[in-house]
């Protein structure tokens, strides 16, 4: 058997499966059937399927010529190759060729689920998911980091990794913006007994991102129901026609009532106010016929009003044309001139005056 090894490439010789040493790039020429050569690539890893690492190293010439690692359990090793990241080794034993590549491995105690500030966050772009967790902050949010359960700490906007070790990593968001909580109306009775409905809005912003999740059981369901009950205490004391003439005392009180719960709920209270106010179907009906009754009224009165200012400059004008004549000449004359324009042709003859005939012809005579 006849065989050539490559300068990149090494022979493994073995005899009745025993192997016996390693075969430099060279031609080599066997004659012996039960000699086997496996040739390998110096530019992969050394590993050889059904036999073990140790076997190999027994062989001083080849142990030589390997870079050799035995990553521990609850340990990843980082391994360049020319310094450069090649990849993540996980607990076991492994060996690559030094013939032309320089080889490195940075040791990383995991036991520790947090990843060490040292270590360049990009090579998480190349090492395996399964090794570690990503957890992305976004600018708006904060959040709580727990180790089984256990609360660890508080983290800003950013982007975090972590090591997984078999320890149970959760997170929890918060919003650091101002937040909005609307109220949909629940039917709530007047002194009068009138249903009515009332839509509450209010602005909020949490102060404490760990205990309003932590000390609170849904603080949002809580405001709602302190709320709810400020809202029926104010909306049972008074008619409607109150409730509808001050509906700003109805913010006001419910805006107090959230003042006195920030402590216990960790929110800042920003402004609260009602939205709308929603009444019954017949109710709105019988307001509706009010609200024009009383628009048809107004309307009436602007128009006797105006009736009457008509009225006394008419008046006023004729008292003055009375009391003086060439005032009034000056008002005929006027009148005349509008007639005029639209009048196509009007024959006069003489002996008299013309503004006596155009008298005549207006009134007739």
């Amino acid at each position: 058997m006849k065989m050539i090894i490559n300068e990149n490439q090494r022979g493994l010789l073995f005899k009745d499966g025993k192997f016996l040493k390693m075969l430099v790039p060279g031609k080599y020429t066997f004659f012996n059937k039960q000699k086997k050569v496996v040739v390998v690539n110096t530019s992969e890893e050394f590993k050889l399927t059904g036999y073990d690492l140790s076997i190999f190293l027994k062989n001083e010439e080849l142990a030589k010529q390997l870079a050799v690692v035995d990553v521990k359990d609850e340990t990843l090793v980082l391994h360049y190759i020319n310094g450069k990241f090649s990849d993540c080794l996980q607990s076991g034993k492994y060996a690559y060729w030094t013939i032309f590549d320089q080889h490195e491995f940075k040791e990383i105690d995991i036991k520790n689920p947090e990843v060490d500030e040292s270590i360049s966050k990009f090579i998480f772009t190349f090492i395996p998911r399964k090794y570690f967790f990503k957890i992305e902050v976004a600018q708006y949010q904060k959040a709580r980091l727990y180790f089984d359960q256990k609360y660890v700490k508080l983290l800003d906007e950013g982007t975090y990794y972590f090591w997984n070790n078999g320890t149970k990593i959760e997170v929890g968001f918060a919003d650091t913006r101002l937040m909005q909580m609307d109220i949909a109306g629940q039917e709530i009775l007047t002194l009068d007994k009138v249903a009515l409905r009332i839509n509450f809005v209010c602005h909020y912003k949490i102060m404490d991102y760990v205990k309003i999740y932590t000390e609170i059981e849904d603080f949002e369901q809580q405001m709602h129901v302190t709320l709810q009950l400020a809202l029926r205490e104010y909306i049972g004391k008074y008619r409607l026609d109150e409730i509808l003439e001050n509906k700003e005392q109805i913010s006001k009180l419910a805006y107090q009532k959230l003042k006195e719960k920030e402590g216990d709920y960790f929110i800042k209270v920003v402004d609260a106010g009602v939205k709308d106010v929603i009444l019954p179907g017949e109710i709105r009906d019988i307001m509706n016929t009010v609200l024009i009754a009383e628009k048809k009224a107004q309307a009436n009165v602007i128009t006797r009003r105006e009736e009457v200012a008509s009225t006394r400059s008419l008046l006023n004008t004729a008292k003055l044309m009375e009391e003086n004549q060439t005032l009034y000449k000056l008002k005929e004359l006027e009148y005349l001139e509008k007639i005029c324009e639209n009048v196509g042709s009007i024959s006069v003859s003489g002996g008299t005056d013309l503004l006596s005939q155009l008298t005549k012809i207006l009134r007739g005579a």
